[in-house]
């Protein structure tokens, strides 16, 4: 067989998983973790010691990072648990629309216009509006993980 008759068309992802395990145990307070299918982001985590022949256990209590909902998870600490791949991306903010979508700029230069208000944090949607309306310049951070994406803080940029 030669080179040429493997073809390549790039269509499909790699492969990569949307988690990661990670043991229970080492995972911190200010960490992400998946709890209930969500990814959330650990809000307390207390260890308990149990009995002479159990494992300790760990009880994570993580607001989900995209609605805001407090959940709630016990595993034992020498057990692994699912952490979200959780990535943030800054968009220079151009335009929001009557509907609600914003128009961002990313660092290459392209146009983003699908991603809506944050619908769960009422005051972040509403100052962005009022920044934006203002006409101060704004930069917006976007948090990734599991498939989903959402705008979840503001910066401005304006000259001072």
């Amino acid at each position: 067989m030669s080179d040429d008759e493997h073809t390549f068309d790039g269509a499909g992802d790699a492969g990569a998983s949307l988690t990661f395990p990670q043991q229970a145990g080492t995972i911190r307070k200010g960490a992400f973790i998946v709890i209930k299918g969500r990814p959330c982001k650990v809000a307390e985590v207390s260890t308990s010691k149990t009995g002479k022949h159990g494992h300790a256990k760990c009880n994570f209590v993580g607001i989900d990072i995209f609605n805001g909902r407090k959940l709630e998870d016990i595993v034992p600490s020498s057990h692994n648990s699912e952490v979200p791949h959780v990535k943030r991306t800054d968009y220079q903010l151009m335009d929001i629309t009557d509907d609600g979508y914003t128009g961002l700029l990313t660092d290459s230069g392209d146009m983003r216009d699908d991603l809506k208000l944050p619908t769960h944090d009422d005051e972040l949607a509403q100052k962005l509006k009022a920044d934006f309306a203002a006409g101060k310049e704004l930069v917006v951070t976007v948090l990734s993980a599991m498939g989903e994406e959402q705008i979840n803080a503001i910066k401005d940029i304006s000259a001072k």
